[in-house]
């Protein structure tokens, strides 16, 4: 059974920086690709980045290229989400997903989730 424990996310203020992180375990979760969903109240998840465990090739929402950089620590099963300029609009719980391919933008095609972790951007 694949889990997935996400683990960073607080309360910042805009301009801030923050880095999530994504503890994986058990069989086969480096299948494919990891990535991070967001949701924000009210509203439906959607895909922010993801990344191609062997590999490490990346792939990311329009709306956070440039400031939001993911990466994986193979020796540690961790995915990161380092955040940069963070924005009141960054506000959300953020989720680590496993299962996916790269280019997989829509949750229903990633089968394993982490339980998620609240960020906070206040303006």
């Amino acid at each position: 059974q694949v889990q997935l424990v996400e683990s960073g996310g607080r309360l910042v203020q805009a301009g801030d920086s923050l880095t999530l992180s994504c503890a994986a375990s058990g069989p086969s979760f480096g299948e494919g690709a990891m990535a991070w969903f967001r949701q924000a109240p009210g509203k439906e998840r959607v895909f922010v980045a993801s990344i191609r465990w062997r590999e490490g090739t990346t792939y990311y929402a329009d709306s956070v290229q440039g400031r939001f950089t993911i990466s994986r620590d193979k020796a540690k099963n961790t995915v990161l989400l380092q955040m940069n300029r963070l924005q009141p609009e960054d506000t959300a719980v953020y989720y680590c997903a496993a299962g996916g391919g790269l280019l997989n933008t829509r949750p229903v095609l990633y089968p394993y989730w982490g339980q998620g972790t609240q960020v906070t951007v206040s303006s």
